[in-house]
């Protein structure tokens, strides 16, 4: 009779299971994983072209004192497609932007930017990801806001949103 209590030891072992099982259906992890240059200088890269006609990009052409933008993306990438016209709406508004192309061929970014636009001063062919690695850049899109000396300022993950270029085009000016 002293020792009933112990007939609800599995019992109240499976309910803080269960417990523990709800808690992370609502709370989902991260899933976001943030750069760890935020605050710092571009990493060093030296990325040739990415198709012919366009100039490749040096991590040493981004501290010219222009605030600017770095795009990573593909040809492959659908949500790339998507955030087309907004990279055009920040170039029409006067924004420089640099590309970097990731595990990409040359003929399929030319088909690219005929087909959705150019927006890019220079695009880098990434080839082994490397640098979107270095970048600490987990998917494509991805964008980071660079001041004029170089450094990385922000980072936004996924597709740019029309409401969010004029917010972009602000904070760039005020890096100026």
């Amino acid at each position: 009779m002293k020792n009933r209590w112990v007939l609800f030891v599995p019992l109240a072992i499976m309910g803080l299971l269960f417990g523990a099982f709800i808690y992370r259906l609502v709370t989902p992890a991260e899933t976001l994983i943030q750069s760890q240059w935020i605050n710092k200088p571009m990493p060093l890269f030296d990325l040739p072209p990415a198709t012919a006609g366009v100039e490749g990009l040096k991590s040493g052409q981004l501290a010219d004192g222009r605030p600017r933008l770095v795009n990573v993306f593909a040809s492959w990438c659908i949500p790339c497609r998507a955030e087309a016209p907004q990279l055009e709406a920040l170039k029409a508004a006067g924004v420089p932007i640099d590309g970097i192309a990731i595990r990409d061929r040359p003929e399929d970014v030319a088909m690219f930017l005929r087909e959705y636009g150019n927006p890019f001063d220079r695009i880098g062919s990434d080839m082994q990801s490397s640098v979107q690695i270095a970048l600490g850049s987990s998917g494509v899109p991805e964008t980071f806001l660079i001041d004029g000396k170089g450094i990385i300022r922000e980072q936004i993950q996924g597709v740019i949103l029309a409401e969010q270029v004029p917010e972009i085009v602000a904070k760039l000016e005020a890096m100026k």
